[in-house]
Formats: structure tokens, C-alpha cells, sequence
């Protein structure tokens, strides 16, 4: 077998491609997240306390600055996309527990003739 025809197997496969959507959409929905935190929720978490920017969070050791309020920021980002992400898990989960067990296939005619035959030979 060719190396580019067990490639394009392997790249077609369901859960290949199921998995590369999850990625682009995870990382655009991390965007989305980062924006709002960025631009709605710290702006408004720095106003409650007094104007406090956390961008501008640092100290200096030696020449080394460390900027951990880019470190608060980013944890705050995680906390969000994890809490969001185990919602949207919790509301999947959810519909797919409503969601009625599908009924039984009807077996085959012969199968059930046979059922019959076993059924009239136990009564006896």
C-alpha cells in the first residue's frame, strides 16, 4: 500500500476529522473567550477594585520584570473556558440521556416462526 493512500485513509477516518473541527472550533472559541475577558471582564474586575489594571501588574527583580498580572489574566481565561466547556459537556450529556432508547429492530420472519414453534413446544 502506497504511503499516500494509507495517509488519505487514515485523514478520512471519522474521528480524524471530527477531532481537526473540535480544534478549529476550540481555538476560535478560545478567541472568543480571551476577547471577553480581555475586554469585558477584567476592565470591569479592575473597576471594582479601584481601577486596578491587571496588565500592569509587575515587579522588578534586578533587570527582570515579572509581569504576573498577564499570568491572573490568562488563569481567569482558563477558568472561563473550562467552566464554559463543562457546561456545553453537561448540556450534550444531558440531551443525549432525553433522548428515548431506540426500539428494538423486529427480528426476521423465520426467527420469529421459530419463536413460535419454541413457544407451542413448551406449552406441551
Amino acid at each position: 500500500m502506497s504511503i499516500a493512500k494509507e495517509f488519505r485513509e487514515f485523514a478520512m477516518k471519522g474521528n480524524v476529522v471530527d477531532l481537526a473541527v473540535a480544534v478549529i472550533i476550540g481555538a476560535a472559541f478560545g478567541k472568543i473567550v480571551a476577547s471577553a475577558v480581555n475586554d469585558i471582564i477584567m476592565p470591569l474586575v479592575g473597576t471594582l477594585l479601584g481601577g486596578l489594571d491587571f496588565t500592569n501588574l509587575m515587579v522588578e527583580v534586578g533587570n527582570a520584570k515579572i509581569q504576573y498580572g498577564n499570568f491572573v489574566q490568562t488563569v481567569v481565561d482558563f477558568v472561563i473556558i473550562a467552566w464554559a466547556i463543562f457546561v456545553a459537556v453537561k448540556v450534550l450529556n444531558r440531551l443525549k440521556r432525553a433522548e428515548p432508547p431506540a426500539a428494538p429492530p423486529t427480528p426476521p420472519r423465520e426467527e420469529q416462526l421459530l419463536t413460535e414453534i419454541r413457544d407451542l413446544l413448551k406449552q406441551r
